[in-house]
């Protein structure tokens, strides 16, 4: 039996493997606004293991496996015996024989990674605390589509050092742009949680108007993520001045986008401003994780598929 490829972090793909799903994206989303039908995932099955709640992520792989002609179906941990501690080992070793790839979006990066290892199908990484690689690889792609290549731009992190942060620093690493990354202090960056090869696609700055100047992409995320509730008083003192506001998307290059994954806060991570303003495409990558995701599933079931 073949070993399967999984999607658990960014870099489990190369440069070239990334050339070609973008390729995938604009055929597929090509397809899907033309209401042609493209059915590759014809009686094929996505499971969908959620422990973190979600909107987009279900969404998303829920649509796009649909749209891919496959069926999709949804698990949450308290309604299965995972809620009741059954090995992850195990129910990888089941749900992996009655279905044709898995999506999971939980806590630690270990869980998912436990359940590759013992899973005869792909496995995706929906998100765990650690890593986000699918909402990363739909922000590309939007950057993509809107000024081309990200290769050798300048993307500005401002807030928390979070899956997302780690997951945009992998990113820079595997296609060749920097990241500028600015979080108040005592939420710096963990080296070690972001597994980077190296250093020399980041700095950091301690103000995050720096962080912003000539970027070509400004993001953010909410301050809180999931999972650190208890935090949220002691981190809206913190992140005061980490708010993604007119000034500092000024200071960016003059066709600099920004982003956020969503749900977003106004008027505490991002202005209204911005997120509601011109340079925003956050509607626009809210869509892409439809279509980067169902290219994503092609990839991994059938490998190279040319149009």
């Amino acid at each position: 039996m073949t070993k399967p490829r999984h999607y658990l972090q960014f870099k489990d793909l190369t440069r070239e493997e990334y050339e070609h799903l973008f390729g995938r994206v604009r055929w597929i989303k090509d397809k899907f606004k033309r209401y042609e039908p493209y059915h590759p995932m014809f009686d094929r099955t996505l499971v969908m293991i959620f422990e973190k709640a979600s909107t987009r992520t279900r969404l998303s792989f829920e649509a796009g496996m649909q749209q891919l002609g496959g069926s999709a179906i949804y698990l949450n941990t308290r309604d299965s015996q995972l809620g009741r501690g059954e090995p992850v080992e195990d129910a990888a070793q089941v749900i992996s024989r009655m279905s044709d790839v898995v999506m999971i979006r939980t806590f630690q990066q270990d869980i998912i990674e436990r359940f590759a290892a013992n899973s005869r199908v792909p496995v995706i990484n929906g998100l765990t605390n650690e890593y986000h690689p699918c909402q990363i690889l739909a922000d590309i792609y939007t950057f993509i589509e809107h000024r081309g290549s990200i290769q050798g731009k300048t993307v500005a992190w401002v807030g928390d050092a979070n899956n997302m942060s780690y997951t945009w620093l992998q990113a820079a690493e595997v296609l060749d742009f920097k990241v500028r990354v600015s979080t108040p202090p005592g939420y710096a960056i963990d080296l070690a949680s972001a597994g980077l090869a190296g250093t020399g696609h980041f700095e950091v700055f301690a103000d995050p108007m720096e962080a912003c100047r000539g970027a070509d992409l400004v993001t953010t995320d909410v301050w809180t993520s999931m999972g650190y509730e208890a935090e949220n008083e002691a981190r809206m003192k913190a992140f005061a001045d980490w708010c993604v506001d007119a000034d500092m998307m000024a200071v960016a290059n003059p066709g600099a986008l920004f982003m956020h994954c969503l749900p977003a806060h106004r008027g505490e991570e991002v202005t209204a401003e911005v997120i509601d303003g011109p340079q925003s495409v956050v509607w626009d990558e809210a869509e892409n994780r439809l279509h980067v995701q169902k290219a994503l599933m092609e990839y991994l079931v059938f490998g190279k598929v040319e149009a």
